[in-house]
């Protein structure tokens, strides 16, 4: 504690030492700052001042540090790989420099070119526009020149008569009313549309007499007739239906001849009127015989040859029938061709006849002598000879069991009730139809009854008597449905009805079926008839038949279609251009005011049968795509393709005589938006495709946000106002081409098949062409027929789930084909693709063609289809059994053809044969 003490005060003892350590310490602190110092500072400078004075030395063994002469440096390990370094960058900046001039050399080069073009530019343009004024002067010149030579064309003026004009001078004789000099064409313009006015019976005297079902039937079917107009003062035609009257003996020819010339439009002498006197009884009297008619024409079933005037009135058939459709179930079939009996014929004739059967002179006694007044005694004669022979098997009975039908004189009357008549003919071969004995009676309502009955049970019709004028004579080829016999040759006609073959007589039933439903059988086949008979007389084209106008249904694009690699697998072969302008339509149907020799050309039906349904006869509305339709493959239209012979190779060539052609794909889909887009997809990129037309056949529509592909072609999506499969063949105003790819959503085919089937379509047009193939069967247990889809190498149907097709059969099949077909598709919601084949089979009778050998054309992983259903088989049986009772016969036929694309696919110089056979 001391210690401490006297350290902590400075005292004495131990002080000096303390002292003297801290002395001690700061000196050494001081000399060891100095030393560092010198180290820091002074050695460096001698270091540096040293190895700079050392290099001086006159010896050079004595250098240490200093560089050494040569590449001595250089052989120190570390050293070397700098050194090779530093040499490779000089070379390459060496060389760097060489390419930057050689660069700028080129660039100069390049700028002289580019000033050199920019002057070659100027100078194209200054020739093209001096090009473009040669060719403004050049069409100004010519249309100067035209200007000249031809006149200036424009619409015919359409006159309109005041009310009260007189029209033109009335003929000199009563009977020489003919068009030109009794019909105003100032009316009728080309261009006019041909609208009719219908005069509405109920505002005249004699429309109270009028039978009710006749007049009801009339007003129903002006309803819906497209020419007919409100506006009197435009109509070309005015129409006034007179007949049938309940009563006839109570409208006098003078109060009915008083009523037609107090018409509003009779204009005085009635021209470009049509009187109507439709007959639904046999007895119909001659109502417009004392009647005078003046310049109007007259459609009826009853006529004198002093009534009747050639080329102007018409022959209309009876109504016998005032329903909108006939009922197909009560139609009996067309086949067995020979039925029980040879030919039947029932009548009686009320006036006395000449000379009683005992009493007729021998054919030769006849002869000998003055010819005979009434041909009926050797009528009577001849058939009950027929019959007594029993070499055929004839009824023939010339007295009723039961009391007559009213008839005119010197006509047979008709025996028994309707229903009764036809049970007989249905079990006729033909049927007799004896004109009247009064040679002045050119057709009376009998006849024509008689020959309606016939046509519709199919009984083939057997006129005798050359004189009588049947319905639409100077517009129906009647020899193709019936024969026409003088009654001279009566002793023929059992030879004659012997000699036809199986199958002339079923072509001339199925022609006779057609006639009947298509101009008999209803009040609006009539009705239309008699306008198609005065507009084709007057030279104005039919209205165009309407189109289904496509309701779209908005959707986005823009989806980058994928490459299937399925679809691009064709080798090395050149399916065409895929087209990078607009879709290219197919020409429209010009030909409306003229005939050519291609029309009457009957390339694709050789045989009588139903080629009146083909555009180009007189009763047929235009359509308005179809220019080439008959035409194509008849030889009268130029072949494309290289000149002289020279030719394609058989890969290269499109085929078919038109030059250029593209087709739509028809697809119809219901609520499978997945499986469309693959198959929307898998167009992407396919040559001559114009568009896609989506049906969408379902109420609930597509999904907002469901992005459509883009396949660089236009994709209209349709709205359907039901969900029908017989939307599939509605001739949409969006489908702008003849060829039709009608495809299912889910089908599978490569672009070098779907190219070779739209080859193989253009040069056989009138066919279907596809890939899946069908064919019907006969079940014998059953007496039924069968739809049979086993492979086999024969067929008779291609499905519409991947075939082509002409539009025009889009129009048949929607507008012109009976409607209980559509009607049944709509009841199984199936069988539309049989429904097609059936019309264009009983059309064209030729079988569809089937291309290619693959048996499944279904996309793989997609959902099951209607078609894999059990029940699917048993209606596509009823539906076959059906269509054959709606057509009267089974129209399709058997093939075992089929066009395979191997010659397609192989490549072939062009040296070698150019012509080949299809396999």
């Amino acid at each position: 504690m001391t210690g401490y003490t006297m350290l902590r005060n400075g005292g004495v003892g131990n002080g000096g030492q303390t002292c003297m350590l801290r002395w001690s310490n700061r000196i050494r602190l001081t000399w060891l700052s100095f030393t560092l110092f010198i180290i820091l500072v002074f050695f460096p400078l001698i270091a540096h001042y040293y190895l700079t004075t050392l290099d001086e030395a006159d010896e050079a063994g004595k250098r240490i540090f200093g560089p050494r002469a040569g590449n001595e440096l250089c052989e120190v390990k570390h050293v070397l790989d700098l050194c090779r370094i530093r040499e490779s960058v000089s070379e390459e900046l060496l060389q760097l420099e060489a390419k930057r001039q050689e660069l700028n050399s080129e660039i100069a080069k390049l700028n002289l070119k580019i000033e050199a073009c920019k002057k070659s530019i100027e100078n194209a343009k200054q020739d093209l526009l001096q090009l473009k004024n040669v060719i403004s002067q050049t069409e100004h010149s010519y249309k100067e020149l035209m200007a000249q030579n031809q006149p200036k064309l424009s619409l015919p003026i359409r006159l309109l008569p005041e009310k009260d004009d007189a029209g033109l001078p009335p003929p000199k004789v009563t009977r020489g009313c003919r068009l030109h000099n009794c019909f105003d064409y100032s009316r009728c313009p080309l261009t006019s549309g041909f609208p009719v006015f219908v005069y509405d019976s109920d505002q005249f005297a004699f429309g109270s007499y009028l039978d009710p079902l006749v007049k009801q039937a009339f007003q129903a079917t002006v309803r819906a007739n497209v020419y007919v107009t409100e506006n009197a003062a435009i109509a070309c035609l005015y129409v006034v239906l007179v007949g049938e009257i309940q009563e006839p003996a109570v409208l006098q020819p003078a109060d009915l001849e008083k009523q037609l010339h107090s018409l509003p439009h009779w204009r005085t002498d009635g021209h470009n009127h049509v009187i109507i006197n439709l007959s639904r009884k046999s007895d119909t009297q001659n109502l417009l015989y004392n009647v005078s008619t003046g310049r109007a024409m007259v459609a009826q079933s009853t006529f004198y040859a002093a009534q009747y005037r050639a080329g102007f009135d018409l022959v209309v058939s009876p109504l016998v029938h005032a329903m909108s459709e006939p009922n197909f179930m009560e139609i009996p079939p067309q086949v067995p061709v020979k039925r029980k009996y040879l030919f039947t014929f029932q009548g009686e004739k009320i006036e006395s006849l000449r000379s009683s059967l005992q009493e007729a002179r021998s054919f030769e006694e006849e002869m000998e002598g003055d010819p005979p007044a009434d041909y009926d005694d050797r009528i009577i004669a001849t058939l009950k000879a027929v019959q007594d022979s029993k070499l055929d098997q004839v009824l023939v009975e010339f007295t009723c069991k039961n009391q007559p039908k009213p008839s005119l004189p010197t006509e047979w009357a008709l025996c028994g009730e309707r229903e009764d008549r036809l049970e007989l003919l249905k079990l006729s071969t033909f049927a007799l139809i004896i004109t009247p004995g009064d040679p002045s009676l050119l057709i009376s309502s009998g006849c024509a009854t008689r020959l309606f009955e016939a046509l519709e049970v199919g009984a083939v019709p057997v006129v005798l008597g050359e004189q009588v004028q049947l319905p639409y004579h100077d517009m129906l080829q009647w020899n193709e449905a019936a024969l026409v016999v003088p009654k001279p040759r009566v002793t023929e006609v059992h030879f004659l009805l012997r000699s036809l073959s199986d199958s002339d007589l079923l072509a001339m039933r199925r022609q006779g079926r057609f006639l009947w439903e298509t101009y008999f059988s209803t009040a609006d086949s009539i009705f239309n008839t008699v306008l198609a008979m005065i507009r084709t007389r007057i030279q104005i084209p039919a209205a165009p038949i309407r189109e289904e106008v496509a309701a779209e249904i908005p959707h986005r694009s823009g989806k980058a279609a994928g490459t299937d690699p399925n679809m691009a697998d064709n080798g090395d072969l050149d399916l065409g251009p895929v087209e990078t302008e607009p879709p290219y339509a197919s020409p429209k149907y010009l030909r409306n005011f003229t005939l050519t020799v291609t029309d009457c050309y009957r390339s694709w039906n050789s045989a009588p049968g139903p080629f009146h349904l083909f555009p180009h006869t007189p009763f047929d509305p235009v359509l308005p795509s179809e220019a080439k339709f008959l035409g194509s493959g008849t030889g009268f239209r130029p072949i494309g393709g290289g000149a002289g012979g020279s030719g394609k190779e058989f890969q290269a060539a499109l085929g078919g005589n038109v030059q250029r052609e593209q087709f739509t794909v028809v697809m119809l889909t219901y609520e499978r938006e997945e499986v469309l887009m693959n198959s929307l997809e898998r167009l992407n990129g396919l040559p001559y495709l114009n568009k896609v037309v989506v049906v969408w056949n379902s109420p609930k529509l597509p999904s907002e946000d469901l992005l459509w592909p883009d396949i660089g072609v236009p994709i209209m999506v349709v709205r359907t106002e039901k969900n029908s499969l017989n939307n599939r063949f509605l001739p949409w105003n969006e489908i702008e081409t003849e060829a039709i790819l009608s495809i299912d959503d889910d089908a599978h085919l490569r672009h070098d098949e779907i190219m070779f089937g739209f080859r193989v379509w253009r040069e056989a047009r009138d066919r279907i062409v596809g890939f899946p193939g069908r064919y019907h069967a006969w079940d014998i247990p059953h007496q039924s027929w069968l739809y049979n889809s086993n492979y086999s190498c024969e067929l008779s149907m291609v499905l519409t789930g991947a075939a082509f097709f002409h539009k025009y059969y889009a129009y048949l099949y929607s507008y012109v084909m009976p409607q209980a077909i559509r009607d049944m598709v709509d009841e199984y919601i199936n069988c539309e693709d049989i429904a097609m084949n059936f019309l264009v089979s009983h059309i064209t009778r030729k079988p569809p063609i089937k291309v290619t050998s693959r048996w499944t054309f279904r996309c793989p992983g997609c959902p099951q289809a209607l078609s894999h259903d059990d029940s699917h088989f048993h209606e596509r049986h009823k539906c076959i059994n059906f269509f054959v009772k709606v057509y009267g016969y089974m129209p399709l036929l058997y093939t075992q053809f089929r066009v395979d694309s191997v010659l397609f696919k192989t490549r072939l110089p062009h040296d070698k044969t150019k012509c080949f056979k299809f396999i």
